[in-house]
């Protein structure tokens, strides 16, 4: 069964982070940059919380806030749902729909961040586990 650990393997579990009192328009340029969808945000370098491009379209757009004096502290997503790196796949689905989210935050046994995973990341796994198992298939097919 594919866990969270194999998605951290091949992706990484380096996360860009920023401090709480970061403007939005900078963590804005931060993910344009890196390509990314969400920003960890940390406090005394501790996780504090998650930004996410859809927190700025609801909470920087939607009411009428600026995004060169607003902080990502302000605009944060916390409380989100924690997993481990033995979490399984199907596990994140469920939590992800569950919770309409998009990212999730991976800590280890110790309470560490250890990586984030995306619903990019969860699908991507999903058809890379799905496909192993069709060649496989084909395999034992071709060899009786």
């Amino acid at each position: 069964m594919n866990s969270v650990k194999h998605i951290l393997a091949r992706k990484g579990s380096n996360v860009i982070a920023v401090a709480a009192d970061t403007t939005v328009l900078n963590v804005l340029k931060l993910m344009a940059e890196k390509n990314i969808g969400s920003v960890v945000v940390t406090e005394n370098d501790k996780y504090i919380g998650l930004v996410t491009e859809r927190d700025y379209a609801r909470k920087i757009i939607l009411m009428g806030k600026h995004s060169d004096d607003t902080t990502v502290g302000e605009i944060m997503s916390t409380g989100l749902p924690r997993i481990t790196p033995n979490s399984s796949i199907e596990t994140c689905m469920l939590v992800m729909s569950e919770n309409n989210i998009r990212y999730l935050p991976v800590f280890d046994d110790q309470d560490q961040l250890c990586g984030i995973i995306s619903i990019n990341d969860v699908v991507y796994q999903t058809i890379h586990s799905q496909k192993e198992t069709i060649d496989q298939l084909h395999s034992y097919i071709h060899t009786t």
